[in-house]
């Protein structure tokens, strides 16, 4: 039994694309709370879970609190990103897939959505009281970064930095389905 500091990390995976589908829909489904998308295109959830808005709109109507973070894709740090990347699948084109297939919940209470360039470097998945944490390596696309499989065990813990990091993030965010996305939005 771990008893350190590092006693919240549950697994850690070199790839993202290493942790097993079933994780990620364990975790989907188990969260009651809140869950958090905080990744800078989202776009594997779409690939690698169907019908996934329409268990978060259910997720949602039992009174879940769902949230997605994603990058704007015209902004200049998604252009440079694409620069970086240099793969034909461009950035700011799986960030407007994401996009696309939130559309389906714009209407959902329960469910928001707002753009921010600052997390870039690091996707946070929130749910509940887990969360998977991909600090993305240069010049790597997403599912070619370590990820970390966390569990909130103590009070400022690595869980709760993240967490912190996420909330920033979001605070600092423009609503998605606002009349003018670039219009900022009041922090909460």
């Amino acid at each position: 039994m771990k008893t350190g500091p590092d006693r919240e990390v549950l697994t850690v995976y070199p790839y993202r694309s290493a942790c097993p589908k079933s994780i990620w829909r364990n975790l989907i489904t188990s969260a009651r709370n809140e869950i958090v998308f905080a990744g800078y295109t989202n776009y594997f959830l779409w690939l690698e879970h169907p019908n996934l808005a329409k268990v978060l709109k259910r997720k949602a109507e039992q009174g879940c609190k769902i949230r997605f973070l994603i990058g704007d894709p015209d902004s200049e740090v998604t252009r440079r990103r694409e620069e970086v990347e240099n793969v034909p699948l461009t950035v700011s084109t799986r960030i407007r897939i994401t996009l696309s297939e939130i559309e389906e919940v714009r209407n959902v209470p329960g469910i928001e959505a707002r753009f921010g360039d600052e997390h870039i470097a690091m996707s946070v998945f929130r749910f509940d009281s887990e969360m998977l944490v991909t600090p993305h390596l240069a010049k790597l696309v997403g599912h070619d970064s370590p990820m970390m499989h966390l569990r909130r065990y103590q009070d400022d813990g690595l869980f709760d930095r993240f967490g912190y990091h996420a909330s920033e993030l979001w605070s600092n965010g423009r609503d998605v389905w606002a009349d003018d996305p670039r219009e900022s939005v009041s922090s909460e």
